[in-house]
Parts: structure tokens; C-alpha cells; sequence
């Protein structure tokens, strides 16, 4: 699979939500978010379809889209890509690295206490 760039993550986010949507519909919530011309749109889906990311089938006049892979497989696929290049492999690095430069909440931090001791057990 090839590397979404951030251009094509935010329209693959919004197609792993809704399953498959025509092109008008994703441009829609890029512009909730920021203004996205059409045709911009229209672009980067055909380049997606092309890359592997998106497939397409024909619904009349118009083509209807669908991501080619599930969410979390291209976040691990991503994710292993990130852990292999900056941090050399070294999976304490990333997530001491993670951890350390943001705050974290409550939640989020009982939630990785959680999957830690799940881990160990």
C-alpha cells in the first residue's frame, strides 16, 4: 500500500466514517473543516484510486468511493513506518517520545495503564 499523504488521510478519514461516499459528499466535510475546491477533491481521489487507497464503481453518472483498506491496518501500516525511520525501531523511544511532548489526560492515561497491564498479564 502506498503512503497516504496528509491531503489523502483526511479523505480516507472521512471515507473509513461513512463507508463510501460520490466525491460531492467528501468535499462537503473537507469544507466543514477548511474550503476544498471541487475539482481539488475530485484530483486527489482519481490520484488515491490510482495509489491503490480508493476503490470506485459506477453509480450512474457519477462514481461512488470506498477506502481499499480498513482504518487500522493503515495506521499499523503507517505507524511501522514512523517506528522503523525516526526512531530506529525502538518502540520505548516513540512512545516516551509520544508521551513526553504532549499532555495527556486522565482518561487517555488510565486507558494506556489498562492496555500495559493486559500486556503483562
Amino acid at each position: 500500500m502506498s503512503n497516504p499523504t496528509s491531503a489523502e488521510l483526511e479523505i480516507l478519514q472521512i471515507l473509513w466514517s461513512l463507508g463510501e461516499a460520490k466525491v460531492k459528499a467528501v468535499n462537503d466535510k473537507l469544507c466543514e473543516v477548511k474550503s476544498v475546491g471541487y475539482t481539488t477533491t475530485l484530483k486527489t481521489m482519481q490520484i488515491m484510486e490510482q495509489k491503490g487507497l480508493l476503490g470506485r464503481r459506477k453509480d450512474g453518472k457519477s462514481h461512488i468511493y470506498f477506502p481499499q483498506s480498513v482504518q487500522a491496518d493503515t495506521q499499523r501500516s503507517m505507524l511501522d513506518r514512523l517506528l522503523e525511520s525516526a526512531f530506529g525501531g525502538s518502540k520505548s523511544q516513540l512512545v516516551m517520545q509520544l508521551l513526553g511532548n504532549k499532555k495527556i489526560s486522565k482518561k487517555e492515561l488510565n486507558e494506556i495503564k489498562e492496555f500495559l497491564n493486559k500486556m503483562e498479564k
